[in-house]
Formats: C-alpha cells, structure tokens, sequence
C-alpha cells in the first residue's frame, strides 16, 4: 500500500506543470485504468483456471465479477485520492463518493453471497428425481426467501446511503414525524401489493403449492412455473401460462396433484352394452396395463360404476408416478380398450335397439269365420 502511495506521488510531481485539478484528473483516470486493467487480467486467469471444472465454479466465478471490479475500483482510486494534490473540498467529495460507492459493494456482495449460498444449499436436492417433492419444497421456500432478503438488502443499502448525505441527516426527524400520516395513506394506496408479499410469506411457510407442482386452477391444468414476490406463473398444458395474483392460493380453492407425492390414480370412463364380458375386460386391461411402462405397479382396477336405460358405465382406475404420465396412461387405456372391443367383442360397443313387438295369435272363430264367407256368398248366388 504504502510504495502504490509514493508511485503516485512520484506520478503527480512529474505533473506538476499542471494544474492540480488537471493532474488529480489524470491521476484518478490513470487509476481507474490500470485497476480494471488489473482485474481483467486476473479475472481472465481465475476464468482458465475453473474452465474445466464443475458448473458451480464457472457460475461463482461469473457472478462475483462485478463486485470484485468495484472493489478494486474503490481501493485504486482511494490510493490516488490520498497522494494527488486535491483540495480540501475536493478530497471530502471523492471521499464521501467512495464511502457510497464502498456501501453499494457491500450490499452488492451481500445479495451475490446469499444467491451463493442458496446454491449450495440447494445442490443436494434433486429436481430430475422420480419422487421430487422434498426438492420442490426446499426451492420454493429457497427462492420465496432469497427474493425477500434481496429487497430487505437493497432497502438496508439505500438507506444507509441516504444517511451519508448531511440533508437526510438534517431531516432526519421531520421525516421520522412524518412517517406515521405517510405510512397509513402508502399502506391504504400498496394494499394489494403488502397483501400479496404477506401471502408470499405464508405460501413460504405452509406451501399450499411448490415450484413444479401439478395443479387444477380455474378450470385448467398445468404446472407451477414461477413464484414471484406478488404472483404465480402456471405453464398450462398447451404451454399457456396462467398469471394469478399471490393471495389468490390463500383465500381460494384450487386442486393440488403433486402435494403429498407425485404418484397419482388415472380415471378412464368407458359407455358400453349390457353384454359386454365384464370380466374379460377386467382381464385385458391388467393384460395391458402390465405391458405398458408408464404403469407405477400399484393400482389396477375395473367395475360397472353405472347401469342406465341403454349403457352401462365402466370405470378403469390406473396409477402412474405423475401426473404427465398417468395422463398419457390414460389415453393409452382407453384407445387400445376400445380397439381390442371392437376386433373381439364388437357386440359390446353401445347399440341402439328396437323392439317392434309380437303380433297376437289370430283367433280360430274369426279364422273360420273369415274362411266361411265367401262360400255363403256363393250359396246364396
């Protein structure tokens, strides 16, 4: 430290012919310089160096670049400042310009190191499992719970920031007074948005919903995507996405498929004939499930569920170890029931029948009778 401070003033004697305010220039741009210089040059080393390793180190790496050039930044032009020939005035503005500057670092550094350790702290849990539940849970809260550090950082740093300024010093307690009156009229008018960061926080602590999960939302079914600080992204079926607002998980309904586990029971309604072989049926869908690998091994089933005037209702019940999966299960089922009932028992489809009835027995009198009559019309001829 102390022979960089005799390099500059040996710098700034050879300046001399200039102004001081010339030279401090020169010297605090040359500063400046030659300390981004400096960083890009071990930076670019550091980077080579963790080329070949795991994806965790590149990130670290990529992320703690803009904090280490700030805070090489501060400490190069720090040097300068003390040995250039500045005024009194002069010196107290940089200096209190590097004592904002060295606030912002510490913030910056504050929000890099807890996204670094809510890295690590998640890469022992599994998205790509079969069974992610305990994963899930642990991201959602993570993420719900970073994003509220980071705002509370960023809030502590602007604040500290403030504070170094004389004026916000000097009226420091007539906004203190004021905060009450102006806290009740900006608590009426963000009504909607503390709603939904409270929400946040409860959706954080007893998680109706997780990142990842299958859900049943205003009619339509998809995935949870993203959990922001005042809404939720659901990725629809069809790629859709469905925007709803925090506090809607709490104070309304909604249908969670992956909430204890990410197994779930398929239901498959099939409308067939009152001849239609139960029990065949019964034997060929196990037939069929067992051949198909979306099958989990656990539930398989059929029964009549429902006997009307013209069909009887059959329920095939078929688990599977999620929800994309039991899905296509499903559709599995019913198309390859419905193919082997119209090739082997195609009498089983739904039919429509038409009774037109028996005519009565003619009554032997009146078959005599009617027999009888043309042989009087002769006789009396």
């Amino acid at each position: 430290m102390n022979e960089a401070v005799t390099l500059v003033e040996g710098a700034a004697e050879r300046l001399s012919w200039l102004p001081d305010w010339g030279a401090s220039l020169i010297l605090l741009a040359l500063g400046a310089a030659a300390a981004i210089a400096v960083h890009r040059l071990a930076f670019r080393m550091l980077t080579t160096f963790v080329a070949d390793r795991s994806l965790f180190w590149r990130s670290l790496v990529s992320r703690t670049r803009g904090p280490t050039r700030l805070a090489v930044l501060i400490l190069a032009l720090s040097i300068v400042s003390s040995a250039a020939p500045l005024t009194d005035r002069q010196s107290d503005a940089i200096r209190h310009g590097l004592l904002v500057a060295f606030m912002i670092l510490v913030g910056w550094a504050a929000t890099t190191a807890l996204h670094i350790w809510t890295v690590i702290y998640l890469r022992k849990f599994k998205l790509d499992s079969e069974d992610n539940l305990l994963a899930r849970k642990h991201l959602t809260q993570m993420k719900i719970f970073e994003r509220a550090g980071v705002t509370l950082l960023v809030v502590v740093t602007i604040g500290a920031t403030l504070m170094t300024f004389d004026g916000v010093r000097q009226y420091g307690v007539s906004l203190l007074a004021s905060a009450g009156a102006a806290g009740l009229i900006l608590g009426l008018a963000m009504q909607p948005v503390l709603a939904n960061l409270v929400a946040g926080i409860q959706l954080a602590i007893t998680q109706p919903i997780r990142l990842d999960d299958a859900i049943v939302v205003e009619n339509e079914w998809g995935w949870v995507e993203e959990i922001t600080a005042t809404y939720v992204v659901v990725r629809l079926w069809d790629w859709r996405r469905l925007v709803l607002p925090l506090k809607y998980f709490i104070e309304k309904p909604f249908q969670n498929w992956t909430r204890e586990g990410a197994s779930i029971i398929g239901t498959v309604m099939l409308y067939v004939d009152h001849a239609a072989p139960i029990a065949l049926m019964r034997a060929k869908l196990e037939e069929l499930v067992r051949a198909s690998p979306l099958w989990d091994g656990q539930v398989v089933n059929l029964q009549v569920s429902d006997a009307m005037e013209h069909v009887i209702q059959v329920r095939l019940l078929v688990s599977s170890g999620s929800s994309p999966k039991a899905w296509d299960l499903r559709c599995e089922m019913r198309e390859k029931m419905i193919v082997w009932l119209a090739e082997h028992h195609p009498y089983a489809l739904p039919r429509l029948r038409t009774d037109m009835g028996r005519q009565p027995a003619p009554d032997p009198r009146q078959q005599q009778a009617r027999e009888e009559r043309p042989a009087l019309k002769a006789a009396r001829a």
